[in-house]
């Protein structure tokens, strides 16, 4: 197995991983979301007068729409099929009536999902200083020799991978670096479960660290991951990705200097 990711296993299973993870994804959640009080006004009066096709007109107007249905997102997409299909709205809304204004007002003030904040933690954990060196621009880094970070977003990191380093996945960056005159780059996630959208992620940065590239690939990953057994990407990672740098990000400081 990848040393870096036997190390990060172990950190995850015998010391205080999530402890210290936290320095990295400070997932604390928003505050409620903001409601327009124009908005909700319409809504109760809309409510009360039970007139289906303007109270679902407004409320798929908000940020997040009370309910959670497979239908939804069709009719938040094209508004004019809220007057085509009659029975659809009658359900829906048979619910929204069912839950009351007060549980509607609150399912759409909620705060954003945690997993949802998370992407732009990694960067700003690297702006500390954290490892070592800060991130610099772009014109700095490509006219330097020294180790360094580059501050730059996905478009830019992308291109600079693309121009010198021969990168032609269609995946952004999260990381690009370069450590005693050695290219390094990777994506990093916060795999929160498994399943759905979360494997989608794993897979996503699996196909960077498997990519052909001149420079050093790694997965940068935290999470569920780590936990020892027989889930689908522990099993990955100890056999069929063995030989790829996959690491957590509290052991990339290291992986960096032994370059």
């Amino acid at each position: 197995m990848n040393y870096w990711t036997q190390l990060s296993i172990e950190f995850a299973n015998q010391r205080n991983y999530l402890d210290e993870l936290f320095s990295v994804y400070p997932t604390i959640p928003e505050g409620i979301r903001d409601i327009d009080d124009e908005l909700w006004e319409s809504v109760e009066e809309y409510f009360n007068s039970q007139n289906n096709i303007e109270l679902l007109k407004t409320l798929l107007r908000f940020d997040l729409f009370p309910i959670k249905d497979s239908y939804v997102a069709y009719l938040k997409r094209d508004k004019s099929a809220i007057e085509r299909n009659p029975q659809t709205v009658n359900r829906l809304c048979g619910r929204l009536y069912e839950m009351g204004l007060e549980k509607i007002y609150e399912r759409c003030s909620e705060p954003k999902e945690t997993n949802r904040q998370i992407g732009p933690l990694f960067r700003r954990w690297l702006n500390r200083g954290v490892l070592g060196v800060r991130p610099i621009p772009f014109e700095q880094f490509i006219n330097s020799d020294e180790n360094a970070i580059l501050d730059a977003g996905d478009a830019e990191m992308m291109r600079f991978a693309r121009e010198h380093l021969g990168y032609n996945h269609k995946k952004g960056l999260d990381f690009v670096a370069r450590f005693n005159n050695q290219y390094v780059i990777g994506e990093a996630k916060f795999l929160t479960d498994f399943g759905g959208h979360q494997n989608a992620q794993f897979n996503d940065a699996v196909s960077t660290v498997t990519t052909d590239v001149d420079a050093i690939k790694v997965a940068i990953l935290d999470g569920v991951l780590y936990i020892e057994g027989r889930n689908k990407m522990y099993r990955r990672i100890t056999e069929e990705l063995q030989d790829y740098n996959i690491m957590s990000a509290l052991v990339l400081r290291e992986f960096l200097y032994q370059l």
